[in-house]
């Protein structure tokens, strides 16, 4: 069941991150998953190391963490994936 809940949970913060991030973004819907499960790893461990591990209730400044860390890996991730395999499909079409 954990498992489930980290592609929903990297669904939804990669779905949310790039709709913050200004522009279009290219990366397809399986990677942008990717990057927001990523993001809510990163956004845990930096919440943890600022002191918030749990709290009562719903824990909302270790999900800023989780979601400004999925909008800085999925705006990263896509310019990697323009960089690399983006610029192959632009080329072809």
């Amino acid at each position: 069941m954990g498992w489930l809940w980290a592609i929903i949970v990297g669904f939804v913060l990669g779905l949310i991150a790039k709709a913050i991030i200004p522009g279009k973004q290219h990366s397809p819907l399986w990677l942008t998953t990717i990057f927001g499960m990523l993001g809510a790893i990163v956004g845990n461990a930096i919440a943890r190391a600022f002191g918030v591990e749990a709290t009562p209730g719903i824990d909302w400044s270790r999900h800023i963490f989780q979601l400004i860390a999925a909008v800085i890996i999925v705006g990263l991730g896509d310019m990697a994936y323009m960089a690399t395999l983006g610029k192959r499909k632009q080329q072809r079409a």
